[in-house]
This record gives structure tokens, sequence and C-alpha cells, in this order.
């Protein structure tokens, strides 16, 4: 008879013990939006950074899309509080997810708060080069669309 008073209990029990230890990965699957951004070519995404981690500006480009904007993550944050680009010219955004297995991306904001550019979000650790147009000069932020608290201020002067 206790027996079957604490079926019901070890049963839960059970059930607990193996929710808690049958995977190590998140409880969660992420499905990334489709973007019209194309791909970099292999050769343009294997460019080390020579801009300080503090701050970054467009630099020079050899291709055709522009001055380049070096922009990294890890340990889920920019790892650039404050970078620049060009006003009223196309330039690129080179980006570093250094986040092994984290899904990242770059994503520009206008002062209200309206989207004028969406990277590609994909896992680190790897790196993409996205193409952005022209923007007016002003303050603009960049967001990780996955993770709200990685925010950085984009100066287009």
């Amino acid at each position: 008879m206790r027996l079957v008073r604490l079926a019901p209990v070890l049963f839960l029990v059970g059930l607990v013990v193996a929710a808690c230890s049958g995977s190590s990965g998140p409880g969660w699957t992420f499905v990334p939006e489709p973007s019209a951004t194309p791909r970099p070519s292999a050769a343009a995404s294997e460019a080390p950074s020579a801009v300080p981690s503090s701050a970054a500006s467009a630099q020079p480009s050899g291709g055709s899309g522009g001055p380049v904007v070096e922009i990294s993550a890890a340990g889920i944050a920019f790892e650039q509080a404050k970078v620049s680009a060009p006003a009223g010219q196309a330039f690129q955004i080179s980006f570093d997810n250094k986040d092994a297995g984290v899904p990242h991306n770059v994503k520009i904001t206008d002062s209200n708060g309206n989207e004028v550019f969406k990277g590609d979000i994909f896992s680190g650790a790897d790196t993409r080069t996205y193409s952005v147009p022209a923007l007016s000069a002003g303050t603009y932020k960049f967001v990780c669309s996955v993770h709200a608290n990685m925010v950085g201020e984009l100066d287009v002067q």
C-alpha cells in the first residue's frame, strides 16, 4: 500500500532528473530570417583586422564595395563601442563573430529606431562581409538582432 502512494512521486522525480540531464544544448531552436545580403568570397573574410577594439573607422577597400568598417563580437558583446563610416557612400562591414556556436549579426537603426540595414545572422566562429548602402550623415545604432544587449554607435559623417 505504501509503495502505491510513492509511485507517482517517484515517477515525477524521474521525469525531473531526465529533463535536467538529457541534453547539454539549449532548449530552443533558432532559425534566422533570410536576407538579400550577398555572401562574401572566402578571400574577403580572411583578412585580419588591424583596427583597435575600442573604436574603429572605415578603412579604404581594394574592392568596389567601398570603405570597410571592422566590427567584432566576443562574449555576447560587440568589441567596438563606436565605429564610423562615410556619409553618402556605400561601405562594407567586416563582421567577425568570435563566439563559437553563438548566432550574431549586425543591424543598423536610425535615431527613431527604424531599421536601415540588417546583415545575415550566422553562428561563430566565422566572419561575414556585409555590403551597406549609402547612409545620410548622422548617428546610428548597430545592434545584434539576436541579443538586444549588444549595441554600439555608428557615426556617419
